[in-house]
């Protein structure tokens, strides 16, 4: 894609007064869009969908895991690779194809990358086998590696600074929404026809959302396609990896995504055997995305009133106090307690993700990368170890598991306010000492 183009007028040859060049008045420069604009909100639908048949593809055997593992006789801990392989090989691809990107054009990557999730898709409900639909989503979820990291820099690119933590908020609501209507689907789709027939509806879904992404993405204008340079990209992961406030803040979204990786395979085993739900209304139960949708849409005004790290404190006690609720034995607290820790965890996923495109000055699409790899290898360790937990000591076991993240995020979070209050201190000093 060529650059933008500058407004400056074009010279060919010895036009006339009267030549087109010559009579036509220079081109504005392109602006990056604003909330008010409807390039922003024709962006804002386009990636709302994207994010939406993200989500319901990613997690779309998530719900359906009781009946996955009685159709096919397994454990819990094996029915979870049916979320853990997808989500895994999401995490190891997205670096490779975000600089992929680079090169062919962010529009074009979540284009393709979302075509060929929703091919897969439509194959996955005829697996044979627990082996072959575990392969299936393992293809998909590499497949799906295109689009996060993707979206996150074409964002960064497309979008006024000020406006930007609450376009990512509105891609992330997306992602709820997916997360929601696929296990919905899935659920009482299951329930009427078996858990084949869920995963085919879910499939059909993410293709209508495909085509109304691809009919409302506007083209990327401030874009600049660079070649794919190993050692380049080698000194610029390097540096991100070095970089302290990106680590913390890669840490924090791996830790939020293992409590709700965790929380979220783990539930519809909890509501079959301890009440005994049918697979409709455990696909209901995740109506409760509807928190997160609107959590992650308002992080942007959540920043603006407390501050980044205010919000990340707030998010992170929002999500602790859900998991203690969800100890209780009635189903009314635990739906409760689900509620706080979709909400805590939409939060601090959109804050989180947001600092990243911020903090990073060069590279945002390696950035966003990294934070897309740790934040599914957390989704990919949650589920695994939050199935095995439950198996080993109970729903208790799983909510510790759960705990001992978020307790890892509030010591990232406290480490981070401790740092940046040094510099502070140290900035002031030194402006002290030059005025003296």
């Amino acid at each position: 894609m060529p650059p933008a183009h500058t407004g400056a007028p074009v010279t060919m040859g010895a036009s006339t007064p009267s030549s087109p060049e010559a009579s036509e008045a220079p081109r504005p420069a392109p602006e990056r869009h604003e909330p008010a604009s409807a390039g922003y909100r024709r962006m804002s639908l386009a990636l709302f969908a994207a994010g939406l048949a993200t989500f319901a593809l990613l997690y779309s055997t998530q719900a359906l895991l009781p009946a996955v593992s009685a159709g096919f006789g397994v454990t819990a801990g094996q029915a979870s690779w049916t979320v853990s392989a997808a989500t895994g090989a999401l995490a190891l691809f997205v670096l490779p194809l975000s600089a992929l990107s680079e090169r062919v054009g962010r529009t074009r990557m979540m284009t393709v990358s979302l075509a060929l999730a929703v091919g897969v898709g439509l194959l996955v409900p005829f697996a044979p086998n627990l082996t072959t639909l575990v392969v299936l989503r393992a293809v998909q979820g590499a497949a799906l590696a295109g689009l996060p990291a993707s979206a996150m820099a074409y964002l960064a690119e497309e979008v006024r600074p000020k406006a930007l933590v609450g376009a990512i908020g509105l891609f992330v609501a997306g992602n709820s929404i997916g997360g929601m209507s696929g296990r919905l689907v899935t659920g009482w789709a299951a329930q009427l026809w078996g858990w084949r027939a869920g995963l085919a509806a879910v499939g059909v879904l993410a293709l209508a959302c495909a085509l109304v992404f691809r009919a409302l993405l506007p083209r990327a204008r401030f874009f600049a396609p660079a070649a794919i340079d190993p050692r380049s990209l080698a000194r610029t992961v390097g540096g991100h990896l070095r970089d302290p406030l990106l680590l913390r803040l890669y840490g924090i979204g791996a830790l939020f995504m293992t409590v709700f990786g965790a929380v979220y395979t783990v539930i519809g085993y909890r509501l079959v055997d301890d009440f005994s739900l049918p697979q409709g209304v455990v696909g209901s139960v995740f109506l409760v995305y509807l928190v997160g949708t609107a959590s992650s849409a308002a992080a942007g005004q959540l920043v603006a009133r407390t501050g980044r790290r205010g919000a990340l404190y707030l998010a992170v006690s929002t999500t602790a106090a859900g998991l203690l609720l969800s100890l209780a034995d009635g189903l009314a607290p635990i739906l409760l307690g689900l509620v706080l820790i979709t909400a805590g965890f939409f939060a601090g996923h959109a804050v989180a993700s947001s600092s990243v495109s911020r903090a990073a000055k060069t590279g945002r699409a390696q950035a966003s990368a990294l934070y897309q790899s740790a934040y599914y290898l957390g989704s990919s360790a949650g589920g695994t170890l939050g199935a095995v937990a439950y198996h080993a000591g109970g729903w208790s076991a799983t909510v510790a598991l759960g705990l001992v993240a978020v307790l890892g995020v509030v010591s990232i979070t406290l480490y981070g306010t401790r740092v940046a209050r040094l510099e502070e201190r140290r900035l002031t000093r030194h402006r002290l000492a030059r005025a003296a």
